[in-house]
């Protein structure tokens, strides 16, 4: 019987080594297993992170159009709110060039005047409140961008390339040339 447990003992010894070294081959084939899973995951983080970047950009780029874009839409708001009487106005230059010829003849009766010029300028002050204002021409350099020359002149009063006489005012809406001025100008 001791032997019985002797053999059993050698058996069940041998058994454990084998156990053992089953076991350890395991452990060490996990421990591979998991470093090799590890430089996966490290590739695949490396990867994931090089896309999340891309990603990154990419929003970024779209978020700047688009912020240009709202830029962009309220300021041609902004613009078609300021210019949205430019035709009306325009149209009203005529008017208020033939009340000017209208003023400037002479009339016997005073009071008939005196009412027109005050029509005039109320007329004339809801047309700035719009905007509109006078380019001035008279005695100041000529100026393509505001001035339109159609004719010259040789007058000593006046220095080489100034405005000697204005044919027809110009005018401005909110800073933009809606009409400019035809002037005379110096030689």
């Amino acid at each position: 019987m001791n032997e019985e447990i002797k053999r059993d003992g050698m058996n069940s010894g041998a058994e454990t080594e084998e156990t053992a070294q089953e076991e350890a081959e395991k452990a060490e084939d996990r421990c591979e297993n998991e470093s090799a899973g590890e430089e996966e995951t490290g590739t695949e983080t490396a990867e994931q992170a090089e896309e999340d970047e891309a990603l990154n950009a990419k929003y970024l780029r779209l978020m700047a159009d688009f912020q240009n874009y709202k830029r962009r839409t309220e300021k041609e708001k902004s613009d078609i709110y300021a210019y949205a009487n430019e035709k009306i106005i325009s149209e009203l230059l005529n008017v208020i060039d033939n009340f000017e010829r209208a003023l400037q003849h002479e009339c016997s009766d005073e009071r008939y005047v005196e009412g027109m010029a005050m029509i005039f300028k109320q007329f004339s002050g809801v047309l700035e409140k719009a905007g509109l204002e006078e380019i001035a021409a008279e005695g100041e350099d000529f100026d393509p961008n505001f001035h339109n020359a159609v004719m010259t002149e040789d007058n000593p009063d006046f220095e080489s390339g100034k405005v000697t006489g204005v044919l027809q005012k110009g005018y401005l809406l909110n800073k933009k040339v809606i009409r400019p001025s035809m002037v005379k100008v110096n030689n």
